[in-house]
């Protein structure tokens, strides 16, 4: 009988050894199950982003200090809570976000892993921050989707250093685009000066070429036939050398006020003037040169005293008053207008002439253009660029009337 009590107690003590060793590898699992948690907790707690789990209801199963010190809630406040309710419940513009339309919570529905960075999640205290995200979607052991994982960090430095980018991009393109505008019209300016320049050339090689002929015939047949020509025939050669050196001088004189002109050195004189025996003075001056053009004053003032600068008026009359001398037929009438009205004066000068076409109109003050229908009568085209330039110095305006074949009219306004 005692070997079977033996037997008894080896199976006994077997038993107990197994059910030791069992024991003891459950108390061993448990220890790095807690382990195990505890580093997880130790990695939540130590990750600078904001993370947190939900359930298949979206309601918050753990969240890690970083996620709730970002939206200012306490930790245990959230937990077993719909986290859309309380960080994603509005759009960035306030409007209301549903909860079927947030990428979250897709994670749900088919699995896929969200990554959003053009939203904004909201704080406690009613304020937002644009944020970037993830939501994981988490499976238990059979496969089943049993909630998400939302990894989040606040953007808004990064947004501030975009928009700052942004804005100096924008910047950098508008300085450019500038830049390019300036750098367009300086070529185009350019061009146009290099246009003005070949029109000047041209136009003072054929200006200066027919005076200078002019002279050196008469001065060739003075020298040739001195013997045979009569008095009044060298004095007729004599004279109009002195028309053709009057001339060019006129030219050169032009020539030297448009310089001053762009250099800005016209410096305005106030001188005490009688208008009307100045504008009479003027006419006497046409009269005196044989022009067969009468000139009819009309002004119904005996005098008119005022402070302007002489020189640039007188240049003003004289250049339009030449105007329609050099274009009006023979024996035809230049009426002159001298007036005032409100503390202006009004000086007008109205010819029968040969007209300005219309596809000239807007260029009649650019220097060196005429118009196509002067043909052969001699011109520099610096005279009303001359006229436009002095009225605006003197702080007035001028207006131009024509018609071809009809004549012209030419209004000064100045502010007295």
């Amino acid at each position: 009988m005692r070997p079977n009590k033996s037997v008894k107690a080896r199976k006994r003590e077997q038993r107990k050894g197994v059910e030791k060793k069992i024991v003891d590898r459950e108390s061993n699992h448990v220890v790095e199950l807690a382990n195990l948690r505890r580093q997880h907790q130790l990695i939540l707690n130590s990750v600078g982003e904001g993370i947190y789990g939900l359930d298949a209801r979206g309601n918050v199963t753990f969240v890690n200090p970083a996620a709730a010190e970002i939206i200012g809630w306490e930790m245990d406040d959230l937990v077993g809570k719909s986290m859309h309710k309380i960080l994603h419940h509005s759009k960035c513009d306030g409007s209301h976000y549903p909860r079927e339309e947030c990428p979250i919570y897709a994670a749900f529905k088919d699995g896929k892993v969200r990554r959003v960075e053009n939203e904004v999640f909201w704080r406690k205290d009613g304020t937002s921050f644009p944020v970037e995200y993830i939501s994981t979607p988490m499976h238990d052991e059979k496969g089943e989707l049993i909630g998400a994982v939302v990894t989040f960090r606040d953007i808004t430095e990064r947004k501030l250093s975009e928009s700052i980018l942004q804005r100096a991009n924008e910047e950098l393109e508008a300085r450019v685009a500038q830049r390019t505008q300036e750098l367009s019209q300086a070529n185009q300016q350019l061009k146009q000066l290099n246009e003005v320049r070949s029109r000047f050339v041209g136009m003072v090689c054929h200006e200066f070429r027919n005076p200078l002929n002019n002279i050196s015939f008469l001065v060739s047949s003075l020298r040739r036939y001195s013997r045979q020509l009569s008095a009044n025939r060298k004095n007729e050669y004599l004279l109009d050398i002195k028309a053709n050196i009057d001339r060019m001088t006129q030219m050169t004189d032009e020539l030297l006020v448009i310089s001053k002109i762009d250099n800005e050195s016209i410096n305005l004189a106030s001188d005490r003037l009688d208008v009307v025996d100045f504008c009479q003075g003027i006419i006497a001056e046409f009269e005196q040169t044989g022009s067969n053009k009468q000139i009819k004053f009309n002004c119904d003032l005996k005098e008119l005293k005022v402070k302007l600068d002489g020189r640039l008026l007188r240049s003003i009359i004289v250049n339009l008053l030449s105007n329609a001398v050099k274009y009006s037929p023979q024996k035809t009438e230049i009426n002159f207008y001298l007036g005032t009205k409100d503390d202006r004066l009004i000086v007008a000068i109205e010819d029968r002439g040969i007209g300005i076409p219309r596809r000239d109109k807007n260029r009649i003050f650019e220097p060196f253009h005429r118009g196509k229908n002067v043909s052969n009568i001699p011109g520099t085209g610096l005279g009303l660029h001359i006229v436009k330039k002095f009225v605006n110095i003197l702080g007035g305006k001028i207006k131009v009337d024509s018609q071809v074949n009809k004549g012209t009219k030419v209004e000064v306004i100045i502010l007295l």
